[in-house]
């Protein structure tokens, strides 16, 4: 799951550093995708940086239940059938669009549908210590924190998340994420193919989304 998808199991929670870490993996990615860290089974004297384990842990058990899901399987495996006339002639591997489509349409709709604040997301992340970050950075190996807190600033500075509430935006972050991997993904041509895929699925499936919400939460109250 995406950034606002993550955020919506714990909105509740007034804990800005567990919010962190249920985002931290893939802002990492973001910021550089060579970073490998597995803090998961840090204890830190900082409960601060413990909470940010926790998210982090939170992460990786919300991401499990997601990609195991028939829902998942389903919609991933419809929107690669869907984009792959839409990319043909691109070097972008259908699967992997299909993968981060699915993500990427969930937070668009949690956005728009109102189940989540996105203003309470960057006030959750404006609200942590730096230190603090950086004291979990280093203690689960980051040889250069600086990396990613040229990016992380820049981040919340953007307030990138707000433009998800465009569909057509969307399209442009599954550009974004694309160029990590291949230098010129897609054409124009293909680039507006592919946000015609995208609005028409998200009409599809916009009365039955939040069943994986509701599943995840299902699974997680059950341990």
């Amino acid at each position: 799951m995406n950034f606002l998808s993550h955020f919506y199991f714990d909105q509740d929670t007034d804990d800005c550093h567990f919010i962190l870490g249920t985002v931290l993996p893939d802002l990492l990615k973001n910021a550089d995708k060579s970073f490998v860290l597995h803090p998961e089974k840090l204890i830190h004297a900082d409960g601060r940086v413990n909470s940010i384990i926790k998210g982090w842990n939170k992460h990786l058990l919300v991401d499990k239940h997601f990609h195991s899901s028939a829902f998942f399987a389903h919609h991933s495996h419809a929107l690669k059938n869907l984009l792959t006339p839409a990319i043909a002639g691109s070097p972008v591997k259908p699967f992997f669009l299909g993968h981060i489509s699915i993500e990427l349409i969930l937070d668009h709709l949690i956005l728009t549908t109102d189940r989540v604040s996105v203003n309470d997301f960057y006030e959750h992340l404006n609200s942590c210590n730096p230190e603090v970050i950086r004291e979990f950075l280093v203690c689960a190996g980051m040889q250069e924190p600086d990396v990613f807190f040229n990016f992380y600033e820049e981040f919340k500075r953007s307030r990138y998340l707000t433009t998800y509430s465009n569909i057509e935006q969307i399209s442009y972050a599954l550009k974004r994420i694309c160029m990590r991997v291949w230098k010129d993904p897609f054409t124009r041509q293909q680039e507006e193919a592919m946000c015609r895929v995208l609005a028409d699925y998200r009409k599809a499936i916009s009365n039955e989304f939040m069943f994986i919400y509701h599943d995840i939460e299902g699974k997680l109250a059950g341990g």
